[in-house]
């Protein structure tokens, strides 16, 4: 028992240490091509996504804004996937029919990419 507490820990730390994949941003990446957000964007390894209508997103984690209107925070980020409309009113993105879980894991993704 004393190993197996010792071991659990051990894998507490490391996740705090951030030594651990964040599993909501692997997903998040999966589900920004299952979205197929590429077919307007460029996503750095998002397979497929070569798009130009919309901004590339490399680097989103270091922008201020969304949309060059809304503060960028991962709450935010995730309603904006969620329903763009919603934030900025007549905006060229479209809603895609995200779940509330999904925007939410590819905002991780997006947030994460330096």
């Amino acid at each position: 028992m004393r190993m197996t507490l010792c071991a659990g820990l051990a894998g507490l730390f490391l996740l705090g240490c951030g030594a651990a994949p964040d599993a909501g941003i692997e997903r998040g990446q999966r589900l920004l091509a299952q979205y197929q957000c590429g077919s307007c964007h460029a996503i750095p390894e998002v397979p497929g996504s070569r798009g130009r209508v919309g901004p590339p997103l490399d680097g989103f984690g270091l922008r201020s804004y969304i949309a060059g209107e809304i503060p960028n925070r991962p709450d935010t980020l995730a309603r904006w996937i969620e329903e763009p409309a919603s934030l900025v009113p007549g905006t060229l993105m479209p809603d895609m029919g995200a779940s509330e879980a999904d925007a939410r894991d590819m905002a991780s993704y997006l947030s994460a990419l330096r």
